[in-house]
């Protein structure tokens, strides 16, 4: 019996251990015009991005979230743009939202990157096993 109780708490303590130091992946997937929510989203991804430096985050923007990417509109530009340089984080923008709010490239902060569908982004990012969060109130 205690042999048992051994080898099962060994292998929770391993898969504890494991999970901790593995690296994980997820997409923010960021639709409203709120500003407090454009703020938690890069709050998250500046404490997780920090806790967690070998793991990947990517923001995706896209319909009412457009005033995040502008330039002269964004509460959170300046952070946006500092996090955009570190190697595990991105931030990308729906070109379909872009268009139909008719934004020039170069109203974009920078370091935020273009993709034609935020949609089809989230879904082929949880396709290859991100996970996913959905910022909002």
């Amino acid at each position: 019996m205690k042999t048992i109780l051994n080898v099962i708490l060994a292998l929770v303590f391993t898969s504890i251990s494991f999970a901790q130091e593995t690296p994980i992946k997820i997409v923010f997937d960021v639709t409203s015009s709120d500003t407090s929510v454009h703020q938690a989203a890069v709050r998250h991804v500046k404490y997780m991005s920090k806790a967690y430096p070998d793991s990947q985050f990517e923001v995706v923007m896209y319909s009412g979230s457009i005033e995040m990417v502008l330039k002269d509109k964004s509460t959170v530009a300046e952070d946006m743009e500092t996090l955009a340089k570190k190697e595990n984080v991105s931030f990308v923008i729906c070109e379909g939202t872009m268009k139909r709010h008719k934004i020039d490239p170069s109203q974009i902060i920078p370091g935020v990157t273009f993709v034609a569908d935020g949609i089809l982004e989230i879904i082929t990012k949880q396709a290859e096993g991100w996970g996913y969060i959905k910022e909002g109130k």
